[in-house]
């Protein structure tokens, strides 16, 4: 079995990783920043208890109980464990983040019901903003930056200028297949080039082990060969499961989580239809073919 216990990665001084290895289906990183008087968050965690883990990480590093946290999409592998740390914690998150994560509801549960989430509640973020947000902590500097709909239309970049760290979330998967259905592939592209302008030598992907500049790379290259197999793919009729059935992944074989690509080529089908960016997809159909990728199986919750 492989090691899915968290990890606490030092980055800079007073800012760390927490990783969550092997960063497969529900297995997000977080990070914090801070010191013995205040502390912030980037993301909780998708169960109880890996949230409380993760507290317990703060608490460790002799950081003060997190007063803010940034979120930087809905998703529930990275807001389920928001309620761990109310009332203390204010929530803050783009403005599409709260609306997409109180429509989504205990959305994981539905997707894996034997999963143990403990007790979740939906905590969306109190405060919420429109481009850019610029907080402090202590002398940290921390810019919130939305860079448009990519992997959901309420994606945040967190930053931090001084200390030459990004936060992407799920704008990189290091070792791991993107998942765009509920974003867009050309705001993707667009959010890699955001993400080199910031010149950050340290990158903590949503999922995966802490990296460099060359994830933005590996990314584009994947979500350039996935724009141009779906053009080929609906030139000829086929669908996206077909398409998908049918391609050779290369490079990105070795990757976790492939059946992601049916998933992503649902979202490039509907671009090149001309639906704007986010526009929803049918979710049963893509999860459906995410699971007949999968041999018939439905995609597992690691947590």
């Amino acid at each position: 079995m492989p090691v899915t216990e968290p990890y606490v990665e030092a980055l800079a001084p007073n800012v760390h990783a927490f990783v969550q290895p092997d960063g497969g289906w529900c297995l997000n990183n977080a990070g914090f920043v801070g010191d013995g008087d205040e502390s912030l968050l980037v993301d909780t965690a998708a169960t109880e208890r890996r949230a409380r883990l993760l507290r317990g990480a703060v608490l460790d590093a002799g950081f003060a109980p997190p007063r803010t946290i940034v979120s930087t999409h809905h998703h529930g592998d990275h807001t389920y464990g928001n309620g761990v740390f109310l009332p203390e914690a204010r929530i803050v998150g783009h403005e599409n983040c709260r609306t997409e994560q109180l429509a989504a509801g205990h959305q994981l549960h539905l997707l894996w019901p034997r999963t143990d989430f403990g007790r979740v509640e939906i905590t969306p973020p109190h405060l919420t903003y429109r481009d850019r947000l610029t907080l402090y902590v202590g002398e940290t500097e921390v810019r919130v930056i939305h860079p448009g709909p990519a992997h959901t239309t309420g994606d945040s970049i967190v930053h931090l200028p001084r200390q030459g760290v990004v936060f992407t979330g799920d704008l990189v998967f290091h070792g791991g297949t993107p998942f765009l259905p509920m974003g867009s592939l050309a705001g993707s592209l667009r959010a890699l080039d955001l993400l080199r302008a910031l010149d950050a030598p340290v990158v903590v992907p949503g999922h995966g082990p802490v990296t460099d500049p060359s994830a933005y790379d590996a990314t584009e290259r994947y979500l350039r060969w996935v724009r141009e197999l779906a053009a080929e793919g609906r030139a000829e009729g086929a669908t996206p499961l077909e398409t998908a059935r049918r391609a050779d992944l290369g490079e990105f074989a070795a990757w976790r989580e492939s059946e992601r690509l049916v998933a992503n080529l649902h979202r490039a089908y509907a671009e090149l239809d001309g639906l704007p960016e986010g526009h929803p997809l049918d979710a049963a159909a893509v999860f459906g073919d995410m699971a007949a990728m999968n041999g018939g199986v439905p995609v597992a919750c690691h947590a």
